[in-house]
């Protein structure tokens, strides 16, 4: 591979050829977005989170919209959206959740549900926490039924972003509903190490205010002895990166995203690093505080598994239809609860 740094910049840069319109909700900073556009297509957003909302604007071709979303709100352009993409938030199904499920006031999926139902597109797609195939897999065939009797082929999958190019194990389920077929992008066999993606700087002693303390260190080396922790958490250069995460960036904890220096320090990631960890292109700034910057790094999907999933939504879009009358009259009833 070309340096990583490089290949992401060009590989990843908007370039729109398509006609349909992506209407991505939950849209956080654009990283979903980011891919659909580099694989041709044109994105509009919609997120709560205002410094979020500068970034995607500041970066992509399309639109995002700072809105909260509710249940029959009225998308413009609806007659022109052919591909409906998100992460709903995944606080209510996460590990370090309340794991409440659908209880939880956060959960996006109704809004995700609706916004198919009124505007039909060719395919769409959605992508959550692996955790959500846990305790609460009873959710998630729900949502797949609620979405076959819309008229649709809906398959899930999960995939972890390292198998795609991307510098870092990230698992993460991909759900998409079609009218035609969908294949999911192969899984590479080589892995991007993190000194691929971040040699440049990581053996940097700068900034120095990311350099851990020997109180720090202290507290790390116990939190290890205490959790029998055979290898120190650190970010190794021959291997792909531990899951980034905003818990993991934006604070200094026992888990924190680091880096280990030529003279033994330790030195927690700068949001750049960070960022290229993510598979965002250099050119790609993100806006706001630098809690704020991390916490958009951390809640994104990584751009480049983005774009290789978008490729194969290009495929399907391009493919004959099905109707939803077709699809429907020829799943059986046990169909509308398993995903093919």
């Amino acid at each position: 591979m070309t340096n990583f740094s490089t290949y992401i910049d060009e590989t990843l840069k908007p370039c729109i050829t398509e006609e349909a319109i992506v209407l991505d909700l939950f849209a956080g900073c654009g990283g979903l977005s980011l891919g659909f556009e580099a694989a041709g297509f044109r994105t509009i957003g919609y997120e709560m989170v205002e410094a979020a909302v500068e970034t995607y604007n500041n970066n992509l071709h399309g639109e995002c919209h700072n809105q909260f979303l509710t249940v029959g709100f009225e998308y413009p352009e609806a007659e022109n959206i052919d591909i409906v993409i998100g992460g709903p938030p995944c606080q209510p199904f996460s590990r370090f959740g309340n794991q409440m499920g659908m209880e939880d006031a956060r959960d996006g999926f109704p809004i995700f549900i609706d916004a198919v139902r009124r505007l039909q597109p060719k395919v769409f797609l959605f992508e959550n926490v692996a955790n959500i195939l846990g305790r609460h897999k009873w959710y998630l065939d729900l949502i797949v039924n609620e979405l076959t009797q819309l008229g649709y082929y809906v398959e899930y999958r999960v995939l972890n972003a390292v198998n795609h190019g991307v510098p870092q194990n990230r698992e993460r389920l991909i759900c998409v509903g079609h009218r035609a077929k969908f294949q999911y992008p192969v899984i590479e066999q080589r892995k991007v190490t993190v000194e691929e993606a971040i040699g440049d700087t990581m053996l940097s002693p700068v900034p120095e205010d990311k350099i851990l303390t020997p109180r720090q260190d202290e507290y790390i080396a116990a939190y290890e002895l205490k959790s029998h922790c055979v290898n120190p958490r650190d970010l190794y250069p021959h291997k792909p990166a531990r899951t980034i995460t905003c818990r993991n960036l934006a604070g200094a904890t026992s888990d924190m995203q680091r880096v280990k220096l030529v003279d033994g320090r330790r030195r927690r990631l700068t949001d750049r690093e960070a960022a290229r960890l993510q598979s965002f292109p250099d050119w790609f700034k993100f806006a706001g505080t630098e809690t704020r910057r991390y916490n958009q790094i951390g809640n994104a999907v990584p751009p480049l598994l983005a774009y290789k999933i978008a490729l194969k939504v290009k495929e399907t879009y391009h493919m004959e239809q099905k109707t939803p009358e077709y699809i429907l009259e020829r799943l059986i009833p046990q169909d509308l609860f398993a995903a093919i």
